[in-house]
C-alpha cells in the first residue's frame, strides 16, 4: 500500500510498529492529493496519514505512514486500494525545489543596517532552495525607475522579482504603480494571514514571471505570508487566487504553526526511526 501511494522524491521504509513510513529523499515541496488520500481511507481497514499538503521538507523527514487497521484484510481489498491510487498516481510526492534566480528590487525605505539585514536575510532563504539572488537594486522612489529595474530582471531572464521597503498601505506607492505599466496583473492584494497580511502576488503577463512583496516583517519572522508562498514558488508551483484565499483557514501564524515554515537552518531529518 505503502509503494502504490509513493509519488517522486520518496522511498518507502522497513516495517516498524506495524506501519510502513515513506521517507523524503529530496529537498522539496510535499504534495498531497487530499480528495484521492480521503477515497483511499473510506475504504475499510485502510489507514494512510500524511503531513500537511504544500509542506517544505527535507531529506530523511517522514512524510506518510500506511497500514491496515485489522490484522488482516482480504486481498481484493487491498487491491481496490492499489487500483484506486495508481489511478490518482502519485498521491504523495516531493517536487524539488528549482534553482531558480531571483531579482530583488527595493526602495529607499530600506536603510543603513536594516538594508543590510533584509539582503543576509533574503540571500540566506533563497539559498536554502537551491536558488541565487542576481542582485539587488534600488531605483530612486519614483514609479517608472521601479518599472524600468524590474522590466529589467525579467528582461535578463529572472525567475522571480522580490520588492522590499515600499509602502503597501499607501495606494501610491510607487512599486505598486509600476505593475500595470509593466503588464503585471495582481492575484490578490492582501493575504488573509498574520504576520503578513499586506503581501501581495502579481504575474508579469507574457513571461508570467512572478512578482512580490516582502513585508518589513519578513525582517524579525520566519513564520510569515511570504514564507509559506515562497516554497510553493520556489517549487515551479502557479499560485492562484484561491491558494491565497485558502490561506485564512490555519492564518493565525502563532507559535503552533512553525511546523509550516521551512527550517531555513536544516538540510535534513534524522526521522527515519521516529515513532
Amino acid at each position: 500500500m505503502a509503494a502504490a501511494i509513493a509519488g517522486p522524491g520518496m522511498v518507502p521504509r522497513d516495517p516498524v510498529q506495524s506501519r510502513v513510513n515513506l521517507v523524503a529523499t529530496t529537498k522539496g515541496l510535499l504534495r498531497v492529493d487530499t480528495a484521492a488520500l480521503h477515497d483511499l481511507n473510506r475504504i475499510a481497514g485502510i489507514a494512510i496519514f500524511t503531513l500537511p499538503d504544500r509542506l517544505p521538507v527535507v531529506p530523511g523527514k517522514i512524510l506518510a505512514g500506511a497500514k491496515i487497521a485489522p490484522v488482516a484484510i482480504p486481498e481484493v481489498t487491498l487491491r481496490e486500494a492499489e487500483a484506486l491510487a495508481a489511478a490518482a498516481a502519485p498521491v504523495i510526492q516531493v517536487k524539488p525545489f528549482q534553482p531558480l534566480t531571483v531579482g530583488v528590487v527595493t526602495t529607499e525605505g530600506l536603510t543603513g543596517k536594516t538594508r543590510e539585514r533584509f539582503q543576509a536575510t533574503v540571500e540566506r532563504k533563497i539559498g536554502w532552495y537551491g536558488g541565487r539572488v542576481l542582485r539587488f537594486v534600488e531605483p530612486a522612489s519614483e514609479p517608472e525607475a521601479v518599472a524600468a529595474e524590474i522590466a529589467a530582471f525579467i528582461a535578463a531572464g529572472a525567475s522571480v522579482v522580490l520588492t522590499g521597503g515600499g509602502n503597501t498601505i499607501d495606494p501610491l506607492d510607487p512599486t505598486l504603480l509600476a505593475l500595470p505599466p509593466l503588464g503585471a496583473e495582481i492575484v490578490k492584494f492582501g493575504a488573509p494571514a498574520h504576520p503578513g497580511s499586506m503581501f501581495w502576488l502579481a504575474y508579469q503577463s507574457a513571461t508570467q514571471t512572478p512578482i512580490f512583496n516582502l513585508a518589513s516583517c519578513s525582517l524579525y519572522s520566519k513564520a510569515t505570508v511570504a514564507d509559506l508562498i515562497l516554497p510553493w514558488i520556489m517549487a515551479g508551483e502557479r499560485v492562484t487566487l484561491d491558494d491565497l484565499a485558502g490561506l485564512g483557514h490555519g492564518g493565525l501564524l502563532d507559535r503552533e504553526m512553525a511546523y509550516r515554515f521551512p527550517n531555513y537552518d536544516a538540510e535534513t531529518a534524522d526521522e527515519e526511526t521516529a515513532t
